[in-house]
């Protein structure tokens, strides 16, 4: 066990005002750093941000390694509103990192418990702010809050509202990783939380701060718009492309008049209308839908239009899924400032600039959830749908409350004709339609377990013979396999006496596993099937895209990988690494990347999304590293970002998501760094891909 002085230093002067939980690191009785087995720590000289000594931590390949940071009497923090880090990671890799902090010495993790996450970059060094007491981010509607400058944060998550004057512990902890990480700690910390009176300005900026391309003057729209029109004007297509996009210096094959997917020399593609060989970029959320909750809130903005104001009429309302506000009045900056940029036609302005810009950046396909009004005018597009109706659920036993679609009830097909028939019905016969995403996301259950990956067939089980037409068809498929109840019994060692009665297992056993892949894989080729039957009663020329999965699970995918024309994923992690994809030698079928980003604080945003990086440089170098490795991957064929703006400051009525993942500012400013990385990668994407 190592130990150090529980020094407290308050520093003058300093904006903000800081009080020293641990400098230097001596040796000392009053304090102690409690390193389990799966961690190593010594004192160094590197990595120091203050004092002499910093503190080097060796996180182990386990699972949840963690450094313990103990007072011999309990904290009192009831007069700070953040716990500040400086962490360097000397690393080649990217870490991310968790922080928790225990009210009580016996900690269970939830009740007593809350928990921070934050990237750092490879060879990096920040600062990190973990917020107390009632500053969780949901608390006020965004999943990350202002911090000081120089500053990101971890967040503070989980139900638990720490008791301040009794703070117990802290650590520091990693998820399972791969190799063994090292991160550097220092400087550790009391801060008073930023305040959020009057944090956002008349243009839905971050106020106080100050940053390259920050909107000072409405009358700077002005001046933007002429540069950027002549930058349009003055930047051509780029050189040995088709109309729709694709390759058109390189192989050509046949023409259909529709995209299709085909595999040429041993790489999957999609193909244009005319034949040439495609390769899909580009953003979702194309749309004007930025708009964040005032409601409540009103302290946080300097200005808010007055009643009879004609930028009143961006106000609206909206419903939340989580956070403080349940329902209530929401104002859109995006719009309200595109109104200021273009005047009364903005709308039409805005769509016209946003597809002049896609062909000039390199990107050739608008994403999910666009403006619909972008759609057959010169760029592809495609289309989703997100399916409901009156036909049974099943629950993934695996994975909480989550529930799919029962694809064996007759009233599925029913109800997905119906959802797909008018979001489908106008792309009919259109060359610039690319295809067709259904749903996103569906809690399919991951493979960290049994009960999570074989969770849809266990729902189903355990679901009632006479309502779930899915227990039916489980049944029934055992019952083909085993014939009598009594061989299933003395395979699974259970004592159902009929089919009837057949159930759910309640532990799982290797025989079983087997079976439980059988039926997951025929669960989900019924869902996939009847989608594609419809799909093609309304539309046959194109392609099916799948529904978007966050996770791999090989038993699901081979039920997509018969009915799906091209798999898609939506995968958030720093390149997409082949090695982790060897599922494609099982199911060789192409696939698409329908999300990923990467974000950073260095712009006056608040949370950097699920990938972050240290600013708009590193951020523009992510973009650029993530697509040349889908482009090297011989099944992908194409990836789309997420998303085309920046998310309102102060978080979207939804969920709270306030994260810097725009191509587009709320002012609609492009990120320069982003615009070069996009066109000086594009540039080169079609020959990297078919070398």
């Amino acid at each position: 066990m190592l130990r150090w002085p529980l020094c407290v230093l308050l520093l003058g002067g300093l904006a903000p005002a800081q009080e020293l939980l641990l400098n230097s690191f001596e040796t000392d009785e009053e304090m102690s750093v409690v390193v389990p087995r799966d961690t190593k720590a010594r004192v160094t000289e590197r990595g120091v941000t203050h004092g002499g000594r910093a503190l080097e931590i060796e996180f182990s390949r386990v699972a949840f390694p963690a450094l313990f940071l103990r007072p011999v009497a309990p904290w009192d923090m009831r007069a700070w509103g953040e716990i500040a880090y400086d962490v360097t990671n000397p690393g080649p890799t990217p870490v991310r990192f968790s922080v928790r902090v225990d009210d009580d010495y016996r900690p269970d993790g939830v009740g007593t418990s809350r928990t921070g996450t934050g990237t750092l970059e490879a060879g990096a060094r920040a600062t990190f702010v973990f917020p107390l007491a009632s500053r969780d981010p949901m608390s006020y509607g965004m999943r990350g809050l202002p911090t000081w400058p120089g500053a990101r944060n971890l967040g503070s998550n989980g139900t638990h509202v720490l008791n301040l004057a009794n703070i117990a512990q802290m650590q520091i902890f990693l998820g399972s990783p791969t190799e063994t990480i090292t991160l550097i700690v220092d400087n550790v910390r009391l801060r008073p939380g930023f305040p959020l009176e009057g944090i956002v300005d008349r243009f839905g900026q971050f106020a106080p701060g100050t940053w390259p391309g920050k909107l000072t003057t409405e009358e700077e729209f002005a001046t933007r718009l002429a540069e950027e029109e002549e930058f349009l004007a003055s930047t051509g297509t780029f050189g040995g492309r088709s109309v729709y996009g694709g390759y058109a210096a390189g192989p050509r094959l046949e023409a259909t008049g529709f995209f299709r997917a085909a595999k040429h020399e041993g790489r999957w593609w999609l193909v244009d209308p005319d034949g040439w060989l495609f390769f899909s970029t580009g953003f979702n959320s194309m749309a004007l839908a930025q708009s964040t909750f005032t409601t409540g809130r009103e302290a946080m903005f300097h200005w808010l239009p007055a009643e009879g104001d004609p930028l009143a009429r961006h106000y609206g309302t909206a419903t939340a899924v989580q956070g403080p506000i349940a329902s209530g009045t929401t104002y859109n900056f995006q719009s309200a400032n595109l109104e200021r940029k273009y005047g009364a036609g903005y709308v039409e302005q805005w769509r016209a600039t946003a597809l002049a810009r896609l062909p000039a950046w390199g990107f050739n396909t608008i994403g999910n959830w666009s403006d619909t009004g972008l759609h057959r005018r010169g760029v592809a597009y495609v289309t989703t749908t997100t399916l409901f109706g009156s036909y049974n659920t099943v629950p993934n036993a695996g994975q909480g409350t989550d529930r799919l679609p029962d694809p064996f009830d007759p009233r599925f097909a029913t109800d997905v004709y119906a959802r797909l028939l008018p979001v489908l019905r106008p792309a009919v016969g259109d060359q610039w339609c690319l295809g067709h995403f259904v749903d996103n996301e569906l809690n399919w259950g991951a493979t960290g377990s049994d009960r999570a990956r074989y969770g849809v067939a266990l729902g189903a089980l355990g679901q009632s013979m006479v309502t779930s037409a899915a227990r039916r068809a489980m049944g029934t498929l055992l019952a083909a396999r085993y014939g009598a109840i009594g061989s299933l019994n003395a395979a699974w060692g259970t004592q159902f006496a009929d089919w009837n009665a057949l159930t759910a297992p309640a532990t799982i056993t290797a025989v079983m596993r087997a079976d439980l892949a059988m039926l997951t894989t025929a669960f989900a080729r019924e869902y996939f099937r009847v989608i594609r039957e419809q799909m093609r009663r309304i539309d046959p020329d194109h392609l099916y895209l799948g529904c978007r999965f966050h996770v791999n699970n090989p038993d699901v995918i081979a039920g997509a990988a018969e009915m799906t024309d091209v798999l898609s994923f939506n995968i958030y992690q720093p390149s997409l690494v082949p090695a982790s994809w060897t599922i494609f030698g099982q199911f060789d079928r192409p696939a698409i990347i329908g999300e990923f980003h990467f974000g950073a604080l260095d712009r006056g945003m608040f949370h950097t999304g699920l990938q972050a990086t240290g600013s708009q440089a590193e951020r523009a170098a992510a973009f650029t590293r993530y697509v040349q490795s889908v482009a090297d991957h011989p099944n992908f064929v194409g990836a789309h970002w997420f998303q085309h703006t920046d998310q309102a400051i102060t978080g979207r009525p939804r969920d709270g998501e306030n994260y810097n993942i725009g191509f587009v500012t709320i002012v609609d400013a492009p990120y320069p760094e982003m615009v070069n990385a996009a066109r000086d990668m594009h540039e080169g994407i079609y020959p990297r891909r078919l070398r």
